[in-house]
């Protein structure tokens, strides 16, 4: 342990991981607590979010959990207010709640692309609205944004609806960073590439074939990529955790890229 967030408090939404392994939230949330924040993290999977508490607990950290849909109002002020009455400062809000759904205006009816903008976009505005207030009286906060490199062209896949979303987090990103960036508090995206975590397990099968092929999707996929493989949670993890910490002091309002060199390709 560095104590890179010695004392910090750090609420993570999406704490959890859809199946085994370590998905975005799991790692990042991990991460944080053996650099010495305190932990409070949310998930509307609550065996999920209780598996990642155990693991930091287990490891001597400190971790409370609460099971929520981030993109209700009334369950992100209700989290909020959880996580000012278990630790009493919020010093680090990551969002990592998100979903990809395959296609754009043409292929997705209304009640889709309201779903994906009410999870990927609202859930950001959400917890922004009543974070960002906490931080401003503190004079001082990190707010690290999970996007995509969707958002920054074309990928190889009809992803219009979700590049929408991310391309949007991204902008309010920059605009939040720039707004309060005299009160102490920096806003920041990173922009993953592609990534091998349980997640991307769940939706390959939906973007490249069958069910039982998993091994040749991911083969796939790591073709895609100039490193030859993909890159994992822990990599989001430690992009994550430099924005959130003081090593990144004079960094805001921008996005941070990882992605083994995919987005060179779109230049």
């Amino acid at each position: 342990m560095a104590d890179r967030l010695k004392d910090r408090v750090a609420l993570i939404t999406g704490t959890g991981a859809v199946g085994p392994g370590w998905g975005n939230g799991k790692a990042i949330s991990v991460l944080f607590a053996r650099e010495g924040a305190k932990v409070f993290g949310v998930d509307i999977d609550g065996a999920a979010a209780e598996e990642t508490r155990r693991i930091i607990e287990s490891e001597g950290g400190a971790c409370a959990v609460h099971v929520a849909d981030v993109g209700n109002g009334d369950q992100v002020a209700a989290l909020v207010e959880a996580c000012m009455d278990t630790y009493g400062r919020i010093d680090v809000l990551v969002n990592n709640v998100g979903i990809a759904v395959v296609g754009g205006p043409a292929e997705l009816d209304e009640a889709t692309w309201d779903r994906v903008m009410n999870i990927n976009v609202k859930s950001v505005y959400l917890t922004c609205r009543h974070v960002l207030p906490i931080m401003e009286r503190q004079q001082s906060g990190a707010v690290v944004n999970n996007a995509s490199i969707g958002a920054l062209g074309w990928v190889g896949v009809n992803y219009g609806c979700y590049a929408a979303s991310k391309g949007a987090i991204v902008s309010l990103t920059r605009s939040i960073g720039i707004h309060y960036a005299r009160k102490g508090i920096r806003a920041n995206c990173v922009l993953p590439g592609l990534m091998n975590t349980p997640l991307v397990h769940k939706a390959l099968t939906a973007v490249y074939g069958d069910e039982g092929d998993i091994d040749n999707l991911i083969e796939t996929r790591d073709g895609q990529c100039p490193t030859g493989h993909m890159g994992d949670a822990w990599d989001t993890a430690y992009a994550t955790l430099y924005l959130a910490s003081d090593e990144a002091r004079y960094v805001t309002a921008t996005e941070l890229v990882v992605d083994g060199g995919l987005t060179r390709r779109f230049v």
